[in-house]
């Protein structure tokens, strides 16, 4: 059983989203994704301003494994970056859910995450 937060909305590429009370969307990986993915040691995010569509690469990811793209779970403009994962990518490790987010959106027309599965669906599909 994974521990993935119900309150967060999650894309089948391993994201999730999580809509902010003023309107935004912050996005960061699954605990399950980190997990197999192994120890990040590079996190390349998109600029701020950048505009992201759904489905698309926006991001990448590089573990001691491999690099991963990112995929955008919504469609918007980048206001934020989590600049603290320059100097430690491993906090995506330790902490997929706080303080290893990746990226905020604005622009987002939040019936976007209707389209993104449960905590429960998402679940399900990595068991």
């Amino acid at each position: 059983m994974s521990n993935s937060p119900e309150e967060l909305k999650y894309a089948e590429s391993h994201e999730w989203a999580r809509l902010e009370e003023d309107g935004t969307v912050t996005v960061g990986i699954t605990d399950h994704a980190q997990g197999a993915l192994g120890d990040l040691v590079y996190i390349e995010l998109p600029a701020v301003g950048d505009n992201v569509e759904v489905s698309e690469a926006c991001a990448v990811v590089e573990s001691v494994k491999a690099a991963s793209d990112i995929y955008a779970p919504v469609t918007g403009t980048v206001i934020a970056i989590n600049e603290e994962l320059e100097d430690a990518p491993e906090k995506v490790n330790e902490y997929p859910y706080s303080d290893g987010w990746l990226f905020q959106v604005g622009d987002v027309d939040a019936g976007q995450l209707g389209d993104l599965m449960s905590a429960e669906d998402y679940d399900a599909t990595t068991e």
